[in-house]
């Protein structure tokens, strides 16, 4: 169903039974299959393909070449019905990769609203990216990798399969990141290793300087007071009493399957 108030060029394919929104355009020589659906305003440009059970919502802006909804190149991979599903205000550059999840884990690949996923970047299945993150030129997202909000993976970084990037984080460019980091951290390098806190970020989004100098106090419980994570973990709790950010820092040191960048 294409809604009259979308715009199709007359070389794109959409084939029956893809969902077009209001106001959405869509550029030449694009090709959109059956169980696709694309929500209001967004603008998809020339020669983008957009595959399988893919919906993407609102406002979104999709450049030449990207592809998104494409099987995933997971060997396990046997053609099943997964998905891909993006949300608002996302900027998608030019040759963006986005596939579909696999059955032996989320069965999708999600990205969350107003990320910023510049050219060439790689998001294999099930990712999952939050908010308001930018993941940069020619970046690749593993398999299985979470991104929380506000993150960012700059330009040629690659992250293994399974890792988590914390909320506000910043990977610096041509880092390859092989254990969690976590949030707030600022890393670098091959493998990344940890170099502070992304203060630059944090003070853009809002923190200020009291609770800067509490996830300071944490970073060096975590990093710089030669304890163990075991000893750490509950110095990092109550000091979360107080300062509820420090969760996100707990949390993914109790939760993570590969353990945190050292």
């Amino acid at each position: 169903m294409i809604h009259e108030s979308a715009k199709i060029h007359p070389s794109a394919v959409v084939e029956d039974g893809a969902k077009i929104g209001s106001n959405v355009v869509v550029g030449p020589f694009t090709y959109i299959t059956e169980h696709v659906e694309i929500g209001e305003g967004t603008e998809v440009m020339s020669h983008v393909v957009i595959k399988g059970y893919t919906t993407i919502g609102k406002d979104n802006r999709i450049f030449p070449q990207a592809v998104i909804g494409e099987e995933n190149q997971d060997k396990k991979y046997g053609g099943e019905n997964t998905k891909v599903i993006i949300g608002d205000r996302n900027v998608i550059r030019e040759s963006a990769q986005i596939h579909r999840g696999t059955i032996q884990d989320k069965h999708q690949t999600v990205i969350g609203n107003d990320n910023l996923l510049c050219v060439n970047a790689h998001i294999a299945h099930d990712v999952i990216i939050g908010n308001h993150t930018h993941i940069g030129n020619n970046s690749i997202l593993g398999g299985h990798v979470t991104v929380d909000d506000y993150a960012g993976v700059m330009a040629l970084s690659a992250i293994h399969p399974f890792c988590h990037v914390g909320a506000y984080s910043y990977i610096g460019g041509c880092s390859a990141v092989v254990q969690d980091v976590p949030a707030y951290v600022l890393a670098q390098g091959n493998h990344a290793s940890p170099f502070g806190l992304n203060l630059v970020g944090l003070k853009r989004n809002g923190f200020e300087k009291p609770e800067l100098r509490a996830l300071q106090k944490a970073y060096k419980e975590l990093y710089r007071s030669g304890n163990t994570l075991e000893t750490s973990m509950p110095i990092l709790k109550e000091m979360a009493q107080e300062w509820p950010s420090i969760q996100r820092i707990i949390d993914i040191v109790e939760n993570s399957e590969r353990g945190i960048i050292r």
